[in-house]
């Protein structure tokens, strides 16, 4: 990988189907490169490398897969993972058109910390978990950021149109949806009956941080990022 581009070298794969396991007790990630009117390439890349790369592109930065004497600007579409070891199994690279405009869920993090929380025993909540933008490829964002900190006060919230969005990009979220609130404190019983007995679909996607009692810690945020789903503006792209 080289500075200000995710680049990621990959070779050509002959070992397929279940004898892919061979590759992966060696460390070797076996994958796809594929895309829209292009034919689709079996290919290996080393599992070190991979991890690198996915933690700095995720599934909506462009990476460049080297291929030969290719490169080609992808998207990481799909990472297949073992349930109990959480090791890569395969990952999928979708060749993407530089001046194609694609759809694309890019996960919302929180950063910060809420005074609300911390100085009135406040409940952070957290509506929305990603959203959905058009725009090219090479201007989609690894994620979007909601700084917490501003929140100061019981009721106070960031709504989508808050957040520091490009320009380029096409949100096709209502700018006025609640992406973080802080509501009145109440017990941690009387939230989750809330939450149960709700009929919202917000209330029922909801993540809650909640005050800690000991030391009057505030808990850490403990979300992780949704699958992100890739597609071109004007059609679906498919294997």
């Amino acid at each position: 990988m080289t500075a200000g581009k995710v680049t990621i070298q990959a070779i050509p794969r002959t070992i397929l189907g279940r004898a892919s396991k061979q590759l992966r007790v060696q460390g070797i990630v076996p994958g796809v490169l594929y895309g829209h009117n292009f034919k689709p390439v079996s290919v290996q890349v080393d599992g070190k490398e991979f991890q690198k790369c996915f933690s700095e592109a995720g599934e909506t930065t462009l990476v460049y897969v080297a291929l030969g004497d290719q490169s080609y600007p992808t998207i990481i579409h799909d990472v297949a993972k073992d349930a109990v070891s959480d090791k890569v199994l395969h990952v999928d690279f979708y060749k993407v058109k530089l001046d194609e405009k694609i759809h694309a869920k890019i996960p919302v993090e929180l950063a910060g910390t809420a005074p609300a929380v911390k100085d009135f025993g406040g409940i952070l909540l957290k509506h929305i978990n990603e959203l959905e933008v058009e725009g090219f490829p090479q201007d989609l964002p690894h994620q979007l950021i909601a700084d917490v900190s501003v929140l100061k006060n019981i009721g106070e919230q960031i709504l989508v149109k808050d957040l520091a969005i490009s320009n380029k990009l096409k949100l096709t979220t209502n700018l006025n949806d609640i992406v973080v609130l802080i509501q009145a404190p109440i017990s941690e019983e009387k939230l989750k009956e809330q939450l149960e007995t709700s009929t919202g679909t917000a209330a029922e996607d909801v993540e809650v941080i909640t005050k800690e009692k000991k030391e009057g810690e505030v808990a850490e945020d403990g979300t992780t990022s949704a699958e992100a789903s890739v597609k071109p503006a004007k059609e679906e792209s498919k294997k």
